[in-house]
């Protein structure tokens, strides 16, 4: 390799604190850079005499800090094409220091070998302006990449290139989807020097009256109150594993996947009822629910030694990348029929390529209205379906027809048969129009569900019950209902 960058950390304290051999270099060289000049160091270095020239500058010219690092890179590359030259970092080369690892990663490139001089990370001041210990759990963040994923708050958190109250209010924003709107966060600034400052505010002030400058960085303590982990994955792990455990309750320790299998259908029922009801709280609740049962399987199958949430995890996180090419790899998909169709084809692919035995297979599972759906939908796509809605409503009428002629044999089983026949072809009805039978009738079942709750009240405001009152009556009181209801889906509109 032709000339050399030597890269010097200057710590993160006072002039005193940087070992001689480092400060002896920094005074004898010709050609000096430094990143930033706002440090402690560089004043006294300036006092001193030394000369250099920094990229403070290229903060102002560029939007964005990547921009500014490449720009750095970019100059130090060029200035090391005919000499060697000295790059000057605050605190040590290898902690948050971006320009380093972009230097790394094109000294072969530029024919530019890249040594690396002294430097105190200023994570040792932290702790011991802090007064943490970092084996409890320790995690270092970048404030101006923070995202909400990244954060295990039961750990001490300290979240460095905090510059300005942009940054902080980003960072605020991130960590109060995390931590209650109080919680303590502590704001060190130039940690380890004479002018160190240690201000402590709720959250919530993060980005309020406090001087943030390159020296600023931020302490979140850990959340070590319970009560205040519930929006946590892991608690909700964990509490379900006390649940399944040796001094758990004994309903959950005695369940199995078998035992299980009914509440699973009753909750993804009551999720669709949310949905219909159109009720934010109410479908947070039920989705839980179901997540719950998700839960409480992944557990069993721990207990058992056969599979961890982890491996369901896994398994949905790869199938859902493996089945969406046009996002994550480099297929283009248009169309929602495109997607579809390319999602049965690698589902086929993933289940070995072979065909069933019936393209009607994989259907046994599923209630009646459902079933009936899904038969209709895999025959079509072999051709078997019409284009038109008139023959279907053509083989409605002739199915009632038949049914009309059962009921008059009075044969039970062929009106039991003829009937299946009429909500078979219904099915058809609906799947032409694109509606779902199971949530069309749902709606319907909650809609008689309401009216008769109404014609309930009614009488029992007046204290009469049905056997007191007609038919007629009732239906008086059932077309009131209805009026009701249609002025308020009107209003809702």
């Amino acid at each position: 390799m032709g000339n050399i960058i030597t890269v010097i950390g200057l710590g993160s304290g006072d002039l005193d604190q940087i070992p001689y051999g480092v400060y002896k270099r920094i005074k004898q060289s010709e050609h000096l850079f430094l990143r930033t000049k706002e440090h402690p160091v560089v004043k006294e270095l300036e006092a001193e005499g030394v000369e250099f020239e920094s990229f403070d500058q290229l903060y102002v010219q560029e939007s964005a800090f990547e921009s500014v690092y490449h720009e750095i890179v970019e100059r130090l590359w060029e200035e090391a094409e005919d000499k060697s030259i000295v790059y000057v970092v605050p605190g040590h080369p290898f902690v948050a220091e971006q320009t380093v690892q972009l230097l790394i990663e094109g000294q072969e490139k530029h024919n530019t070998e890249v040594e690396f001089e002294g430097g105190q990370s200023f994570l040792d001041a932290m702790f011991q302006a802090l007064r943490i210990d970092p084996i409890d759990g320790f995690q270092l963040l970048d404030g101006t990449n923070l995202t909400g994923d990244q954060m295990n708050v039961q750990q001490h958190i300290i979240i460095g290139q905090v510059y300005d109250s942009f940054i902080a209010s980003h960072v605020k924003l991130i960590l109060m989807e995390r931590y209650p709107d109080d919680h303590p966060v502590h704001v060190v600034t130039a940690a380890g020097s004479s002018e160190e400052t240690i201000v402590s505010i709720p959250l919530f002030e993060l980005d309020r009256h406090v001087e943030l400058h390159n020296l600023t960085a931020l302490y979140v303590e850990p959340i070590r109150d319970k009560s205040k982990l519930s929006r946590e994955f892991t608690q909700l792990r964990h509490v379900i594993r006390t649940l399944r455990g040796p001094d758990g309750c004994p309903w959950d320790k005695k369940q199995t996947h078998e035992s299980l299998r009914r509440y699973l259908l009753e909750e993804a029922y009551e999720v669709i009822e949310a949905i219909d009801e159109q009720d934010d709280d109410h479908l947070t609740d039920e989705l839980g629910d179901v997540l719950l049962q998700v839960m409480l399987h992944a557990q069993i199958g721990e207990d058992d030694g056969y599979f961890t949430i982890e491996d369901v995890i896994q398994a949905l996180t790869e199938k859902m990348i493996r089945r969406h090419p046009h996002v994550f790899g480099e297929d283009s998909l248009e169309t929602a029929e495109e997607v579809k169709e390319t999602w049965d084809e690698i589902k086929k692919r993933e289940k070995g390529g072979e065909d069933p035995t019936s393209i009607l297979d994989g259907t046994d599972q599923y209630p009646a209205l459902i079933r009936a759906e899904k038969l209709q939908k895999k025959a079509a796509k072999v051709g078997f379906d019409w284009d038109e809605v008139e023959p279907i409503i053509d083989k409605i009428k002739e199915e009632l027809n038949e049914f009309q002629e059962a009921v008059e044999t009075e044969d039970q089983q062929e009106m039991e048969s003829e009937l299946g026949d009429c909500l078979f072809a219904l099915v058809n009805l609906c799947r032409y129009y694109g509606i779902d039978p199971e949530l069309a009738l749902n709606r319907t079942n909650r809609k008689f569900y309401n009216r008769f709750r109404y014609i309930e009240e009614e009488l029992k405001k007046k204290g009469v019950s049905f056997e007191e009152v007609t038919l007629e009556d009732m239906d008086i009181l059932w077309e009131q209902a209805k009026n009701m209801s249609k002025k308020k889906e009107s209003i809702e509109e």
